[in-house]
């Protein structure tokens, strides 16, 4: 990372409830090479964030989730989302600990095997959320139902989808959450491999 490029001026906390705002004060130095304007800006503080599609090879189906998400609602889209599975990483787990309890708590899958797909920001604009894709081979026979932790007020619909019925609804725009968008081009694009991997 380039840290000689960025002079934080100040940095406060705007607000800590179930997320957190910080305000920055900085300047960056320029494309052209000379010191920028001083910036005011305001991050989302989201942290790092485990995303899985459990992908079952066997009956050639991937598992998805049904939530309530407030921002969509805000936005004044359809707020009952078809997403993967995810969850944010507390303080001493690793990825793979995450994304296998994860997994377990709102799909009911049980992970059999772990491939990393991809690292991104999802809104480096406002936001300091960093997502860490996985895909996870599970066993989907008798999946379904509600899941999700009650204290946490999740309340998760489970459902085992063919995998074509799921790139048909990313094709039609049923599927609008960026993660979930991205782990089902991944499994499009490396489908082949995986199914040779996982037989």
């Amino acid at each position: 990372m380039n840290q000689d490029r960025i002079e934080v001026l100040h940095k406060t906390v705007c607000y800590q409830g179930f997320f957190r705002i910080d305000r920055y004060r900085l300047r960056h130095r320029l494309h052209r090479g000379e010191q920028g304007p001083e910036l005011v800006r305001e991050i989302f503080e989201r942290g790092q964030v485990v995303a899985v599609l459990p992908f079952d090879p066997v009956r050639d189906s991937v598992v998805l989730i049904e939530q309530f998400r407030l921002g969509a609602y805000a936005a004044g889209w359809e707020p009952w989302l078809t997403e993967c599975v995810a969850g944010i990483i507390e303080p001493g787990e690793t990825l793979e600990n995450v994304a296998i309890r994860e997994t377990l708590e709102e799909s009911g899958c049980r992970v059999l095997e772990l491939v990393p797909m991809l690292n991104y920001l999802s809104t480096p604009g406002a936001s300091s959320e960093t997502i860490s894709l996985f895909c996870a081979r599970v066993e989907s026979n008798g999946v379904g139902g509600v899941h999700g932790v009650p204290e946490e007020g999740e309340d998760i619909k489970v459902n085992v989808v063919p995998v074509g019925e799921a790139l048909q609804m990313l094709s039609t725009g049923k599927i609008v959450n960026a993660l979930t968008i991205i782990a089902l081009q991944w499994l499009a694009l490396n489908y082949d491999s995986i199914k040779t991997r996982w037989g």
